[in-house]
């Protein structure tokens, strides 16, 4: 198997760090390679974050290239937008519609563009987007669209969705289990 390139794209708090741990460790759950790497940037302000997994036979770098990557998951429109660069044709890019305004923008500095999804769509013809939010809320928690979006691609990516399903499990904790369990499957289903 060639390496599989995810780029994971959000705003920080959102959970991109936690989906990227999901998707690692349910690539050596299935008996294959990952690196991961992040940028966590002005995370803590609402500033963007990216992060990488890379899953293969062999993995050498954790780092992905613009222009290599399979899949782009964001969860916020611009992000997807910034980040929509390192797909390679052909990638597959999946994002949450609902918008977060970052720092300067809420400050008056900045204005959040009213026509993001049609520049992505201009971009990336075949982007999926939708609403992620109202599937996380349905599920019992805001706060879980990170499991939301990646239920969201499982079925694209070269991992056994029982895997990611058992890794989820394992890895949130007390009531957070069931909520992003069915994060997870909302995120399939839509």
């Amino acid at each position: 198997m060639n390496v599989f390139n995810i780029v994971i794209a959000g705003v920080g708090g959102q959970g991109v760090l936690m989906a990227s741990k999901v998707l690692a460790e349910s690539a050596l759950a299935g008996g294959l390679d990952a690196k991961q790497n992040e940028v966590h940037g002005m995370a803590q302000r609402g500033g963007s974050v990216i992060s990488f997994v890379r899953i293969g036979e062999k993995v050498h770098s954790p780092v992905v290239t613009p222009g290599t990557a399979d899949m782009l998951i964001s969860f916020e429109p611009l992000e997807a937008l910034r980040y929509a660069h390192y797909l390679k044709p052909g990638g597959i890019l999946v994002y949450n519609t609902v918008t977060i305004n970052p720092s300067t923008v809420a400050s008056g500095m900045a204005v959040y563009p009213a026509d993001v999804e049609e520049q992505i769509a201009r971009v990336r013809p075949d982007a999926r987007g939708f609403d992620a939010l109202a599937v996380a809320k349905e599920a019992g928690n805001a706060k879980a669209v990170n499991m939301v979006m990646v239920g969201a691609v499982m079925a694209d990516l070269p991992l056994d969705p029982a895997i990611v399903t058992g890794v989820v499990g394992e890895i949130s904790k007390g009531k957070g289990v069931e909520v992003n369990l069915r994060a997870l499957a909302g995120g399939a289903a839509a």
